[in-house]
């Protein structure tokens, strides 16, 4: 772990216990920073080879309220399924290591490690499914291992994505966490690294927290998102660090329900896509706070994505206490996500709102998809470098008091206000 990383976990031990008031999260619950577990139910000792079944069966024996505790060590790992109420505590100094073999993920079709028409050949290596409590906590680490060989293959995980990008077709990959259906979800304190695809998934989740959680894959490494909320409602993620090769975190609502009142606070985004929403929104996004961000070296800041082929309603997003730098497109909102597609599934922003964000050079691209649907933002005290450029296509853009810079084209910036070298310092302390 970096030196860096490890700063960022001393502040994450240090931040407050409560987060912001009330009436500033959109998650409507009250969240305070979790506690680890009172009871270990399992100490399970790394075999050395295969850890799959001792685990599982510690996870199946644990009773609710109860912890299954990694010690020191490294344990490797296939898929095991989490019980309601019960919580994988790994300690500092504890590795679990996801085993690079194929067939340990198959879903039983012989595509896990494969290219094919779909992508939904492989099971997660941790699955929570259907179930209400429980989570993971402690400093140590759950890697993914997606830079490494697959069994029986000179190829690796992250190889075979690029391949499939590059030949066509959709690569069957086990992403490191999946939350499906389930109420109630805690993560504390834990890294979670070189996932082989995505680092968190969610579907249809009520109730998730991540707290001082550190995400960290290469920059190169394809579809390596880091918490990626969708179909879901009442989740914060909040003093993390998080740097990937795609979506820092992506909010998306597609087909399976809607997501609504998220609330991504204090957090430190390095390399990966942003801060995104989308590209499937058809069945809406609302009620996002994006509070206290510092987005350093992200190829886009905050980005809302879509298209006609996967668009919907996304509204009541705020973005307040924002830090950007070296974005080649700081601020993306665009209708028009997938040039070439095709469809009736109209992107709809309204009510976006951008208050004391700052950031350097970059494209601030804000295009709605016509006349008939323009987007609708509010810029209040949102301040970029002179070289900046503005490209804004059927918006009604709304100024605050304090205006923004450089000027819209046609419109003035507005008086400047104090505070500028608060954001400088965001990037010091780092």
């Amino acid at each position: 772990m970096t030196d860096r990383l490890r700063y960022w976990g001393l502040l994450s031990i240090a931040a407050s216990m409560t987060l912001c008031p009330a009436a500033l999260a959109k998650d409507r619950r009250i969240v305070t920073e979790p506690v680890a577990p009172h009871d270990v139910c399992a100490r399970p000792v790394p075999s050395r080879k295969n850890d799959t079944s001792t685990l599982q069966d510690a996870i199946d024996h644990c009773p609710a309220g109860a912890a299954v505790y990694l010690a020191k060590g490294g344990f490797l790992s296939g898929p095991l399924e989490m019980k309601s109420g019960v919580m994988l505590w790994i300690e500092g100094g504890a590795t679990l290591f996801a085993i690079p073999e194929p067939t340990a993920y198959d879903t039983g079709l012989g595509y896990c490690g494969r290219i094919g028409g779909k992508g939904d050949g492989c099971r997660p290596l941790i699955s929570f499914s259907k179930t209400r409590g429980g989570g993971i906590y402690g400093g140590g680490i759950i890697d993914g291992q997606g830079g490494a060989p697959m069994v029986g293959s000179t190829e690796t995980w992250w190889q075979l994505a690029r391949r499939a990008q590059n030949e066509g077709g959709n690569q069957n990959i086990p992403r490191l966490i999946q939350i499906d259906h389930a109420q109630d979800i805690t993560f504390h304190g834990i890294t979670l690294r070189n996932a082989a695809n995505f680092h968190v998934a969610m579907n249809r989740v009520e109730g998730a927290t991540f707290w001082g959680v550190t995400i960290d894959a290469p920059a190169d490494a394809r579809n390596t998102d880091g918490i990626d909320p969708g179909a879901s409602q009442d989740v914060t993620i909040t003093h993390s660090f998080i740097r990937t090769g795609d979506d820092n975190v992506a909010i998306k609502a597609g087909n399976n329900g809607s997501t609504r009142h998220i609330s991504i606070i204090d957090n430190y985004f390095g390399w990966g896509h942003g801060m995104s929403i989308g590209s499937e929104v058809n069945s809406g996004v609302s009620d996002i706070l994006v509070h206290g961000l510092t987005l350093d070296g992200t190829t886009s800041g905050l980005r809302i994505k879509s298209d006609v082929s996967r668009g919907g309603l996304v509204e009541r997003v705020t973005y307040e206490n924002v830090c950007l730098r070296g974005n080649r497109w700081p601020i993306v909102f665009d209708t028009r996500y997938d040039p070439h597609a095709q469809g009736d599934s109209i992107p709809t922003y309204r009510q976006i709102v951008l208050r004391h964000v700052r950031g350097d050079k970059g494209a601030l691209m804000m295009r709605g998809l016509d006349q008939k649907h323009t987007l609708e933002v509010t810029l209040d005290d949102v301040r970029f470098a002179d070289s900046a450029t503005w490209q804004i296509e059927n918006t009604n853009v709304i100024l605050g008091r304090s205006g923004v810079s450089p000027s819209l084209p046609g419109r003035a910036a507005g008086p400047l206000p104090s505070g500028l070298e608060e954001c400088a310092k965001a990037f010091r302390s780092r």
